[in-house]
Formats: structure tokens, sequence, C-alpha cells
């Protein structure tokens, strides 16, 4: 996955990919020809006493020096510069994406896990396309030139390469056989320390209200201990890397100067030679570091690439149409037929043959108990899911057939919790109508009985709005959900329980409010307040995904024993028949 994740990504950074090889190699051959300069000052400058020879070469020196300096800081900028591009890239596929998902895929991966996808994974593919840009290209050329470098200054020594080289590799590879397996479960210990917060974030005043903290700090100790011993069980591992790799460099060096020093001493070899072979040997064992290094980040990065690629060849069950209708001739009529649907894996279907039609300027009520499908089947019309058997239609066509910008054009939906985003009032307002004037929010505050709070804030349109709305109150936070559908001005209007925050003089001033507003629109509303539908043109009674009741309110309290018994739970028989 890793492979096919970066083979995809780099293809557009193809020209700049090709400047970072070029520059290494440019920069790499220059590092390993200053060794031999240097054999040569010593051996013909230095021994010799020759000051112009050294003055001379020298001077190459310090080209050769400006040149490796140069391509190193050209590779460096090319390199970062693709990395970063390529980060900037995935997580805008993973955004993309996830915005594509329907709420089934949505809650399948869940928010923590797609979070930490689209950040600390990322990160992890984007440090491995930083560092293969500046040491994975750089180490082979460096370990191929240095022996070829260092066997033209003394094929006799050339027997430590073959010692070396192999006993610093087998050392790292038992160290990173005991790595991999860690970074594999860092991965899922950093998923459950992002949802166990962001729970107890979003949860806190549930949290204070049960007086749970010291279980919900346990809880969160518990988790935060489990990702810390994984990550200091890398650690150590990791710590000994480079222990290891000093001993070997050390060792192979004083092998080095210990049989080098024996050829001097026999004539066989020159002191210059014998520096240059160190260096080299050195430049050798230092790039079988920095390969054993990429070695240490590629399977972490590969864990990252897999968890990513899920996510992006995830299709979202709700697939846009290949020839999608762009036109209909109906205005705002909403129709079921035989609808019925079921979560993936579950053994009961969550509705079943639920049939009727709403017209425009008439108002479709949705009651039933807890669990009886309700939302579902709000969240079909929007296609937030797709039915598993049956029809929905918008204006005489399939949601599955319309271009999906224009469903959503005709639907102004008012979710059973009301989020805002942060920023202000006014910026949440014009979620609806991005080109709404001023006037034109007063006007949705007003039918919304939001009015009236958002004059007394200090700044009014402009104050600003927390993440999630957490700065207003549960009934204040649903009325802006409601003047942020009315801003849409839709031909239908979806209400997920949205009065159920609101006290009944409220509730019955904003419904009066949008009559006028609503006259040709379809409007449905779900609702567990019975006192919010007894107006509504038709209401639905649903019990286990079953239509068991259609009819006014005066007429289902005389035909649906089910109605009755939600009415008689929450109205006295007076106020019923009222």
């Amino acid at each position: 996955m890793l492979l096919r994740l970066l083979r995809d990504h780099l293809r557009p950074y193809r020209g700049p990919i090709a400047l970072v090889v070029v520059f290494q190699f440019v920069g790499t051959m220059a590092a390993l020809y200053l060794p031999t300069l240097n054999a040569d000052i010593i051996d013909n400058g230095v021994v010799r006493g020759d000051t112009g020879y050294i003055v001379r070469i020298g001077g190459v020196m310090l080209g050769v020096s400006l040149v490796q300096i140069a391509c190193s800081v050209s590779a460096v900028f090319f390199g970062a510069r693709t990395a970063m591009s390529v980060g900037r890239d995935l997580r805008a596929a993973i955004f993309h994406r996830v915005g594509s998902f329907s709420s089934r895929e949505v809650y399948r991966f869940g928010a923590p896990s797609l979070i930490t996808r689209n950040t600390n994974d990322v990160q992890q593919v984007q440090m491995l396309v930083l560092m293969s840009a500046t040491l994975m290209v750089t180490a082979p050329i460096m370990m191929v030139g240095g022996v070829i470098m260092a066997m033209r200054q003394d094929i006799g020594l050339s027997w430590l390469l073959a010692v070396c080289v192999p006993v610093l590799v087998v050392c790292l590879a038992l160290i990173i056989s005991r790595m991999v397996p860690g970074f594999r479960l860092m991965q899922g210990r950093i998923d459950s320390v992002n949802r166990i917060l962001r729970e107890q974030i979003t949860g806190i005043r549930v949290v204070r209200a049960f007086v749970r903290e010291p279980y919900e700090t346990e809880r969160f100790g518990k988790a935060n201990r489990d990702l810390t011993d994984v990550a200091i069980r890398v650690g150590r591992w990791m710590a000994t890397m480079f222990p290891t790799v000093l001993l070997v460099l050390n060792v192979s060096s004083v092998a080095v100067l210990w049989f080098g020093g024996h050829r001097v001493n026999d004539g066989t070899m020159q002191v210059g030679s014998l520096t240059a072979f160190l260096t080299y040997l050195m430049q050798i064992l230092m790039s079988v570091m920095m390969g054993t290094f990429m070695l240490v980040m590629v399977p972490r990065a590969a864990v990252c690439a897999d968890r990513i690629v899920e996510v992006l060849d995830t299709r979202s069950s709700v697939v846009p149409p290949e020839d999608p209708v762009t036109d209909v001739s109906l205005r705002g009529e909403l129709a079921l037929r035989e609808v019925s649907f079921s979560y993936p894996g579950a053994d009961e279907p969550v509705l079943r043959d639920i049939a009727f039609t709403a017209r425009p300027g008439e108002t479709t009520a949705i009651i039933g108990s807890t669990g009886a499908g309700k939302t579902t089947l709000l969240n079909l019309v929007p296609r937030l899911f797709d039915v598993t058997a049956g029809e929905v239609l918008v204006d005489g066509v399939d949601v599955r057939r319309l271009d999906p910008e224009l469903l959503w054009r005709r639907i102004g939906l008012v979710p059973q919790k009301g989020y805002l985003f942060s920023g202000t009032v006014a910026s949440n307002l014009r979620y609806g109508n991005p080109h709404a004037t001023d006037e034109e929010l007063w006007e949705a505050l007003e039918i919304a009985q939001a009015r009236d709070f958002v004059e007394a804030m200090p700044e009014r349109l402009e104050s600003p709005v927390s993440q999630g709305g957490t700065n207003v109150s549960g009934g204040q936070r649903q009325r802006l959900a409601i003047a942020r559908a009315l801003i849409r001005r839709p031909e239908i209007y979806l209400f997920d329980d949205s009065f159920s925050a609101l006290d009944l003089a409220t509730d019955a001033r904003l419904r009066a409010a949008l009559r006028p507003v609503t006259t040709e629109a379809t409007v449905v509303i779900v609702a567990q307040r019975v006192s919010t539908i007894t107006g509504a043109d038709q209401i639905l009674v649903l019990e286990d995904g079953q239509v068991v009741g259609r009819g006014r309110h005066e007429e289902l309290l005389e035909t649906c024993g089910t109605y009755q018994e939600i009415v008689e739970s929450q109205l006295s028989a007076e106020e019923a028949v009222a």
C-alpha cells in the first residue's frame, strides 16, 4: 500500500524528484572526492613540504566543498517542498473522501480515527518522503561510491569492509525487527487516546454532572499508559541503535588504524591513503546507518499508508448517479413508496414498508416511541442513507437519480442536535445561503424566535460562536439552527425533533411564525411532543419501524391505540381534545 500511495501521489512531482536525485548524486560524489584530495595533500604536500601543492589542492577542495554545499541545500529544498506538497495532497484527498461519505462510513471509521489518519498518519508518510529525499537517495550512492574509492586507496584493507558492513547490518536488523511490531501497535493506541480525549471534552458537562472525573481520569490514564508503554518499549530499542552504530564505527576505526598502521610501517601504504581509507569506511558505515534509519521509518509509514489507503479506497454507500436528473417539474412534493431500511449486519430492518406523500403547503408529522425509526426515516430524504428497498421520491424523481446538488438545494434540514460551527452568528446563518443580506438574517432570526437574544449579544450578528455552539444554550442553539435552514428558503423543510429544547410558549410562537413562510413548502416534522404536531395535516405514528397510524390528531385519538398512549402520557384528556 505504501508503494502504491507514493506512486500515485508522487507522480505530479517527477520533475522536482529528478532534481533531488541529480543534486544528491553530484553532492555525494563531491563528498566522496574530498578524502582523495585530502590524501593527496598529505602524501604529496605535507610529507614533501610542498606548500604550493597544498594551497593549490586546498583550493580545489574548497571549490568541491562549495559544490557539495550548494547541491545539498538544493536537494533538501526540493525534497522538502515535494514532501510538504505530498502531505498537502494526502490531507486534501482524505478530506474530500470523508466529505463524500454517508453516515454509515463515518460511523464505521469513527471521528477520532479519521482525524488521526488525516494528521498523524499523513505526517508519518510525509516525513518518509522528506527523509527519502535527504537520506535514501544519498545512502546507496555513498555506499557504492565509498567502496570503490576505498578500494582505490588500498586493496589490501578491503577485507575490513566485508567484515564491518555485514556486522553493522546484522546488528541494526535485529534492533529493527523488535521495533516494527511496536510501531504497528502505536497507531492503534494513538486512536484510543484521541477517542477517549474527544469523548471527555465533548461530554465534559455529563462527566461533571455525575461526578465521574476520577473514573474518566483513570480511563484516560490507562489509555495514556498503554501508549506510553509501547512508545517506551520502541524507544528503548531505538536508543540502542546509535550506541550500537557508534560501537561498530569505533571498532572499525581501530581495526583500520591497527592493520593500516602495519601496512604504512611496511611501506605498502602511505599515510594519506590510510586517512582516506578510514574516512571512506566511516562514510560507508554512515550510509548503512542512514539506510537502516530509513528502514525504521518505512514500517511505521507503511502502517500509516494502509490506514490512509483504507479511507481513500472506501466508497460511499450513497453513490451519485451516473446520469443525474438535473431538472424537475414539480415543486417540493415528497413521497415514500414501500420504503424499508436495514443497517449493515442488522438482524431486523429499522424501517418496513413505509409509504406516504407530503405535499407543498401541508405539514406532515412523524411521532413514535424512542427507537421507532423516526430520525432514520428523515435521513433517507437527503440521502444521508440510501433505502434498502422501495423508493424515496422528490418531485416525482427517485432521490438516487437526482443530481445531489439539486436535491440538497431543495431541502432545509434541521437535525436533532443543532450543530454550530466556530465563527460568528452571521457566518453560521450564511451556511444556508452565503449571499444572504443582514436584513434576511434578521428576518430568519425573527421567525426562529432568536432575534431577542442575538440583539442582546455585544456584537449582535458578529458575536463569536464557539465550536459546536457550546457558548449558547441548547434552546438558543436549536433556534439558530432553524434560522439557518430558513435562510435557504427550501422547498422541503425537515425538522428532526428540532423543537424539543424549546419551552411550550416559544415552541408555539415559532410554529405560528413558520406558517406564513412555509405556505408553499412541504414541511415534515419529527417530534416527541404531541403539542408540537396537533395542527399537522397528517400524522404518521411509527412503532418498531412500521406505520401503525395515519391521520389528523382527532382521527388518531379515535383509531390508533399507540397514539392514544403517547397522548395520555403527555396531555390530560381535556388538553388532548382541545
